[in-house]
């Protein structure tokens, strides 16, 4: 059994692009295995700085977890604020950490590209992240191609600190499924907030077919055989069985198909995929404070297991100075 690690950033509406990158395999990955999940409000402080807005999208984002299927008894789920463990031993990793190392990082690079302030948050973010994974002792990271550069460095900084101060953290390994790489937005790109080109999982449903009809399509007509590798297909296929994709294969491959149709049935399939995760999600918001308890027992869990690894750096480092 091995421990599988990951965490979701509280910064907004969750997306197609978030569920099928990361959360379906996290809440797969939980029937066979030590499953660790969190929701990272730390690192959502380098985007979200309204107070309010933070606290709604972190009790959000863990709602619409549990409502897709996330389970907390059988996985140690909780937000990272509440294990601030975390924060000493960003501390202590950073003095192994070189500057290079974070000054070729892509992900904060890319960012200011963005129009994003720099600041230390940003730019400290991959050490953050480390600290995330090492304190639980991650075996195995599913991690985006976003990320990958990201759990590259954790694996640098760990071997830095166990040379340095001896044998204290796991080396953790990537889980990268490339097939679910690039999941489209709306333009045909990365689905992602920063693009503005996300489609919800959750929320007004005539506002979510609003952006699955609003997919930028080609200018095939009616008559014309449709590209199954287009964007549109490619979102499709996601929510596809087997026999459905080669059905639809053939629908494209022949005239008398419109985007306008298929549009429309990527939205009836979404909106029955998730038909039991909505129901689920609207009881738990008239149950917060059942939510609010889960994760209190998840943060206890984790709380204990950071203990563990903290006291051994702290240790090894001489912070204890024999305590």
């Amino acid at each position: 059994m091995k421990r599988i690690l990951s965490g979701i950033q509280p910064s907004g509406q969750l997306h197609l692009g978030n569920y099928f990158g990361m959360m379906q395999r996290m809440i797969r990955y939980q029937k066979e295995n030590d499953l660790f999940c969190c929701i990272v409000n730390y690192h959502a402080l380098t985007t979200v700085q309204d107070a309010s807005t933070l606290s709604k999208n972190t009790l959000q984002a863990a709602i619409d977890f549990i409502a897709l299927g996330m389970d907390p008894e059988a996985s140690t789920f909780w937000v990272q604020g509440d294990v601030p463990q975390v924060t000493e031993l960003t501390w202590l990793i950073s003095n192994v950490t070189g500057v290079g190392l974070m000054e070729r990082g892509t992900s904060y690079k890319d960012k200011i590209a963005q129009g994003l302030t720099p600041n230390m948050g940003l730019f400290n973010y991959p050490i953050l992240m480390a600290s995330d994974i090492l304190l639980f002792g991650g075996e195995l990271v599913p991690v985006g191609k976003d990320q990958k550069q990201h759990l590259e460095m954790t694996r640098d900084i760990a071997k830095k600190f166990n040379r340095t101060f001896g044998d204290v953290f796991v080396i953790p390994e990537p889980d990268i499924a490339e097939e679910l790489q690039m999941i489209p937005g709306t333009d045909g790109q990365k689905m992602s907030k920063s693009y503005d080109n996300i489609i919800p999982i959750f929320g007004n449903e005539k506002a979510i077919k609003k952006r699955v009809m609003s997919m930028v399509s080609d200018s095939t007509q009616i008559e014309e055989p449709k590209d199954f590798s287009s964007p549109i297909f490619q979102l499709f296929s996601l929510f596809l069985d087997s026999n459905e994709v080669v059905e639809w294969k053939t629908k494209a491959s022949q005239p008398g198909l419109g985007w306008g149709e298929v549009k429309s049935s990527l939205f009836e399939k979404m909106m029955t995929y998730f038909e039991d995760a909505r129901t689920k999600r609207e009881d738990l918001i008239i149950h917060q404070d059942d939510v609010k308890d889960m994760l209190k027992t998840g943060a206890k869990k984790a709380s204990a297991i950071a203990d563990e690894y903290l006291d051994k750096a702290r240790e090894s480092t001489g912070i204890s100075y024999g305590r």
